[in-house]
């Protein structure tokens, strides 16, 4: 199997954090967003991966090694293929071609899930939906009573149903859906001026293919900054209960409050520290209360009180009470 994971966008409403991270390499619960999307879509289909391709904008050396790196440290070929242009969806996934073969998921790289995947061999595909309150800024499906995909809509403003497709999608034969693609672009058929995938997928139904329903537990956005705090919190909830404390942090007169994640070389002193933060590696907190937050590497905190807030690598800050979203590089006192 392959996993197709489309992530070249610019991550505007994350910044100033995207400015030098891409959004899918911001950590939450201590590791790179897109890291814990690979990782759980591995663990929940249970089936061998041999690649896992990586659409991206030109992130840099770095970033695309780290991407390698993730992809080898899970037993998979990690390849590396460009979206120069914003296209769609359809467009972006057709852009790792040479990786739609046999059976393939394609995941977005802003979403994080829990759910138990079942690839029903029966099915020619599964698309996973949440159902939510406020459709209307989502592509949605509607189902029959065995969950069989009848209707694709994209960003319905009256109701049709209320399955929200969150961004993940398996399909048994990568090579059908690299022919609707391409047959998108060929014809220039857009949708909202892009390239969907949802119609690609629709050609594919419309020619007999069975797509199936699959419903998620829980969805968790990182569109923004409040919402990937709040993932890193559901993480840790998930993941670290107990909290995560490496062997080469030290605590002076401190106190981690669990869920946390606490890096490498971490130094915290007359702190007190949770619950749902994570604190990356090398940084130093003293005198300070945080809780409800993700602060990055190599980073100073000091007498401060920090509640859901996001603070980038290299960052100074001190004697302050704040919900903060601050840059790498920042000193601020």
């Amino acid at each position: 199997m392959k996993i197709i994971v489309p992530m070249a966008g610019m991550g505007k409403r994350m910044r100033p954090h995207t400015l030098t991270t891409p959004k899918p390499l911001i950590p939450v619960a201590g590791k790179p967003i897109v890291q814990h999307l690979v990782e759980d879509i591995i663990r929940m289909c249970n089936q061998k991966v041999d690649e896992i391709a990586y659409v991206v904008g030109h992130f840099g050396a770095e970033a695309e090694k780290n991407l390698i790196r993730i992809a080898e440290s899970l037993g998979a070929k990690g390849t590396i293929h460009y979206q120069d242009t914003p296209l769609g969806t359809a467009h972006a996934i057709l852009c790792a071609e040479s990786a739609l073969t046999g059976p393939v998921v394609v995941a977005f790289a802003d979403t994080l899930f829990s759910a138990d995947f079942n690839m029903d061999p029966q099915c020619d595909g599964v698309i996973w939906v949440k159902q939510i309150e406020d459709p209307r800024q989502f592509g949605v499906v509607k189902t029959d009573k065995d969950q069989v995909i009848t209707d694709f809509v994209e960003k319905p403003q009256e109701f049709v149903s209320d399955l929200a497709i969150i961004g993940i999608y398996y399909v048994k034969d990568g090579d059908n859906l690299k022919k609707e693609l391409q047959y998108l672009i060929d014809n220039d058929i857009k949708d909202k001026g892009e390239y969907q995938l949802t119609n690609a997928l629709e050609n594919m139904k419309a020619k007999g293919l069975r797509l199936k329903a699959g419903r998620v537990d829980e969805w968790l956005d990182c569109g923004n900054k409040d919402a990937t705090v709040y993932t890193n919190r559901r993480v840790l909830e998930i993941k670290y209960p107990e909290s995560y404390i490496a062997k080469t942090a030290t605590l002076t007169n401190s106190v981690v409050i669990a869920p946390c994640h606490i890096g490498e070389n971490v130094h915290l002193e007359n702190s007190v520290i949770g619950p749902f933060t994570s604190v990356g590696n090398n940084t130093k907190i003293s005198g300070s209360v945080v809780k409800n937050s993700i602060i990055r590497d190599h980073t100073s905190i000091k007498d401060a009180g920090l509640d859901n807030s996001l603070v980038g690598n290299h960052v100074h800050y001190k004697q302050k009470l704040n919900d903060l979203s601050m840059g790498d590089y920042t000193t601020e006192s």
